[in-house]
């Protein structure tokens, strides 16, 4: 399998200089009380979301749609609808508040510090150039690479993501792959430029349950490798009781349960996340959780 490199080229990143290794200690990411409102009609949407999210670290969110996943991790990538703004609290990437960058560091950020990838992979490719060519476009562009080296870049990120005759997915184009194919093409992309932090929306949602879990070991295994920190956003909670260290479960723009997993899935506090929990239980969600863990030790 190949190994994703931890080395960075020259580009504008915050919080650490090139190649230098992340402070497990010091937060990637930081949300502090934000208020996300729809400026067309005065609504707010989302009431006050914190979370601190450290190197190598999962944070999980899950809720119903239309809960404010979505829209709070768009937040956080700097891509929020036209007429939606954050109103309150601050969003926070290395320290820095991000209603301080220029569109010009925005650009400079996405990809080499912060990424995505989200749900139906096809809307995010070009159907009319193959894929392989796509991946090596970030590459060529975030990494600063000639041709030839994006490209062989390029087909080392494809068979970092599991993808057999990675040579030949390269010049396949979207309608000749599966829907996990093309999802571990767009995390391919996501992750060409080394980011610290990286944001799946509903990236499972999409999968057949085989597709899914070699999806979400390919995350687990990127953040064991890498260090890169997670954010991931799901309906599912055994998507989450798999891979994520914390849970936020949020209803209509609210978060109304937030603690270690072990414990908000063990011993849930809100009425909403017991349904939600009753509701998974016949998905299999005990398969993955630890009997042996206390629960009062993560309170």
């Amino acid at each position: 399998m190949a190994t994703l490199s931890t080395n960075r080229v020259p580009g504008e990143t915050l919080g650490h200089g090139p190649g230098a290794p992340p402070d497990p200690r010091s937060p990637v990411l930081s949300l502090r009380d934000v208020r996300i409102s729809d400026q067309a009609d005065g609504r707010e949407i989302v009431h006050g979301v914190s979370f601190t999210l450290t190197p190598g670290k999962v944070v999980g969110i899950v809720g119903e749609s239309g809960s404010g996943k979505t829209i709070t991790c768009r937040a956080a990538l700097g891509i929020l609808p036209a007429h939606f703004e954050v109103t309150g609290g601050s969003i926070e990437i290395h320290g820095t508040d991000i209603a301080e960058l220029s569109p010009a560091r925005w650009t400079a950020l996405h990809g080499l510090t912060i990424s995505a990838v989200f749900q139906d992979p096809a809307s995010y490719l070009n159907p009319s150039i193959p894929v392989g060519a796509q991946v090596a476009e970030v590459v060529r562009v975030k990494k600063r690479l000639g041709r030839g080296a994006a490209r062989r870049r390029a087909v080392e990120l494809l068979r970092a993501v599991h993808l057999r005759e990675a040579d030949l997915v390269y010049g396949q184009y979207p309608h000749e792959l599966s829907g996990g194919m093309l999802q571990r093409v767009l995390i391919a992309a996501a992750i060409a430029a080394d980011p610290r932090i990286l944001i799946a929306d509903e990236a499972t949602t999409a999968l057949d349950v085989t597709v899914q879990a070699e999806i979400l070991d390919l995350l687990a295994d990127l953040r064991e490798r890498t260090g890169m920190a997670l954010v991931v956003v799901s309906h599912d909670l055994a998507v989450v009781a798999q891979l994520c260290d914390e849970v936020l479960v949020m209803r209509q723009g609210e978060v109304v349960e937030h603690g270690p997993t072990g414990r908000v899935l063990h011993a849930p506090r809100h009425e909403y996340t017991q349904l939600l929990i009753a509701e998974h239980e016949r998905y299999g969600l005990e398969k993955f959780l630890d009997p042996k863990l206390d629960p009062k030790e993560e309170a």
